[in-house]
């Protein structure tokens, strides 16, 4: 029986791990990886014991981009295989997107292609020093579609111009871009992320699902009267939620909140 190419792993605190295990062929995508992650950030966005969501590769790849079967069957696939292929990894770069917790993208190696999408569509990514990335389809004669909204939305139409033209290799530039908010040593890689996590927990986990919400309604925007009547009930809505009153009091009780566990 062939090993399980998804792990998911939760500890206590409610931090969810979704490892891409393919370590023979660089974590490589493919569909059954496209519909077990989906599954998995669907399924952890639902499940109410889980704070935050790391997604990583096995070893030290995060992952090599689209398996190189998947793309040879693509390549003979009609139009319409194709199009239903491309709707699945679309799919899943907007259920990480849109998952209703924070997620943290745990660059350990190479992120190629299709995996960029991924760690852009997480709200937070670290990466080793080591990490690698590639933006390569135009080197094969294919375009960064899917992935495009999520990537350039994290380095900028600017960055992209060059990027997803050339398919060059760049690492530190990932982090100076937007694509990366930290780059630590591969041996620190763990620590960066659980500090992280530990300043993620400290949040209400229902005023971050309303904070991500909220990004995604301003963002771009105009600051006119509907954004500000928008921004208004947002506060209002969150003052008077069940979490606000909690936090609000243990605030000037000089305590911890009920959704501080530690």
């Amino acid at each position: 029986m062939s090993e399980t190419p998804v792990l998911i792993s939760k500890d206590a605190r409610g931090v969810a791990t979704v490892t891409i295990s393919r370590p023979q062929v660089r974590n490589a995508i493919d569909d059954n990886v496209i519909r077990l992650l989906t599954d998995a950030f669907r399924t952890l966005g639902a499940d109410a014991a889980t704070r935050i969501v790391v997604l990583t590769g096995s070893g030290t790849v995060f992952s090599a981009g689209a398996d190189l079967n998947l793309m040879r069957r693509m390549g003979a696939a009609s139009e319409a295989e194709n199009l239903a292929g491309a709707k699945t990894i679309s799919t899943m770069l907007r259920a990480l997107n849109e998952l209703p917790k924070p997620t943290i993208a745990r660059v350990n190696g190479v992120a190629y292609a299709a995996a960029a999408g991924l760690i852009a569509a997480c709200d937070i990514a670290i990466a080793a020093e080591a990490a690698v990335f590639s933006i390569s389809e135009v080197r094969l004669g294919l375009v960064p579609s899917t992935i495009s909204p999520y990537v350039v939305a994290a380095i900028g139409a600017k960055a992209a111009r060059r990027y997803f033209l050339t398919g060059e290799p760049f690492s530190a530039a990932a982090c100076r871009l937007g694509l990366l908010h930290q780059v630590v040593p591969q041996s620190g890689l763990d620590a960066a992320v659980e500090s992280i996590i530990s300043a993620l927990l400290a949040g209400g986990p229902q005023s971050q699902s309303r904070a991500k919400r909220l990004i995604a309604e301003i963002a771009g925007r105009p600051v006119d009267d509907a954004l500000e009547a928008f921004t208004a009930r947002s506060i209002a809505d969150a003052r008077a939620s069940p979490e606000g009153r909690e936090g609000i009091t243990a605030f000037l009780e000089k305590r911890k909140p009920a959704w501080r566990r530690e």
